[in-house]
């Protein structure tokens, strides 16, 4: 499947909103959703689930990520990512970022400002990113 065209960028924003209405976000209020769109035309959602244990605190985007290959699923085209409607893009933190580029170092990434939908490349967002080409295999593993 090819970059999203708008219609599909509107539907992943919409299912991310869908989505983000069971996130689990008692102590900050910052709910967050996330569609991640495969190349074979699935979305898979994810939402944010705090802890009172601050780090044990799950965002959508890696909770998409693991629906999807859960299912069997690791090819990707696209993330739409829903935060408050505030107009304030809400772009994966760093640690999914690197999750995200594991599986689609050209995944496109999809947030919403108050001008509409803004779209960016992951590469953009995670530059020289480290990936399976940075690791040398021990022979015999």
């Amino acid at each position: 499947m090819n970059a999203p065209n708008d219609s599909a960028i509107a539907g992943l924003i919409d299912a991310a909103r869908q989505a983000r209405e069971n996130a689990y976000a008692p102590y900050s209020g910052f709910r967050v959703g996330a569609a991640l769109l495969t190349a074979d035309g699935r979305i898979f959602t994810g939402v944010n689930v705090e802890n009172a244990s601050y780090g044990l605190t799950s965002c959508a985007e890696s909770g998409a990520v693991s629906s999807a290959v859960g299912a069997g699923v690791r090819d990707f085209v696209a993330i739409a990512v829903t935060g408050p409607d505030n107009g304030v893009p809400c772009t994966p933190c760093g640690s999914c970022r690197q999750i995200l580029h594991e599986f689609a170092p050209n995944l496109l990434v999809i947030t919403e400002a108050a001008s509409g939908a803004v779209t960016t490349p992951l590469r953009e967002l995670l530059p020289q990113a480290f990936g399976s080409g940075n690791i040398q295999r021990v022979e015999g593993r």
